[in-house]
């Protein structure tokens, strides 16, 4: 697969490292960085939205066009600047948001309840199971796309056709935060999604 990322910080460095290790090719754009961010948007078919969510209204419709008939993924959480939920109701999440500025693009929900530090090799196995990457999408195709590529990076893959369970999904991520952060557990801490 030919992935693009936006955003070069914790995450999107992080799941470059494993998609690049899965082989498949995959390029990192940046708004300070040596690849712009249309570097990564032209040449691939899966693009990973990894920037700080108030930022991805800006950057998005500036390449509306480029994106067209690509799948997107929003890896963003709706944060305030100290890490408290930026409250969207419950009508309404980031994905969704996303999917208003560019229609004609697949948009797909996944890696936003993985914190950055288990986006590793090392870390994605937690005694004996792997760290689960929940995918949501309305477009069946580019959901399970997703879940596949999750899956070669060394995740399990949990698919949810709506697009509207982003709101849920955000929910988990902003538990997770608190755990982490307001609870001081630590961002060691992945979710285990289990069926018996």
């Amino acid at each position: 697969m030919k992935v693009g990322i936006i955003g070069a910080g914790n995450v999107g460095s992080r799941l470059a490292a494993l998609i690049s290790a899965a082989g498949h090719e995959v390029v990192v754009g940046n708004r300070d960085g040596d690849t712009p961010i249309e570097a990564a948007v032209k040449h691939g078919d899966i693009i990973i939205v990894a920037i700080h969510y108030a930022a991805t209204a800006d950057v998005l419709t500036k390449y509306a066009d480029q994106l067209e008939g690509k799948i997107l993924v929003d890896a963003t959480n709706p944060l305030n600047e100290d890490w408290s939920p930026m409250l969207l109701g419950e009508t309404s999440s980031a994905a969704e948001e996303t999917a208003k500025l560019v229609p004609g693009v697949k948009v797909v929900k996944a890696f936003n309840t993985i914190f950055a530090d288990v986006m590793t090799a090392e870390h994605q196995n937690r005694n004996g199971s792997l760290t689960t990457a929940f995918v949501a999408s309305d477009d069946q195709d580019a959901m399970e796309q997703v879940a596949n590529l999750a899956a070669s990076m060394g995740f399990a893959p949990i698919t949810i056709n709506k697009l509207s369970a982003a709101r849920y999904l955000e929910a988990v991520a902003h538990l997770n935060i608190e755990l982490a952060v307001g609870q001081g557990g630590g961002t060691n801490a992945a979710f285990i999604y289990h069926r018996g």
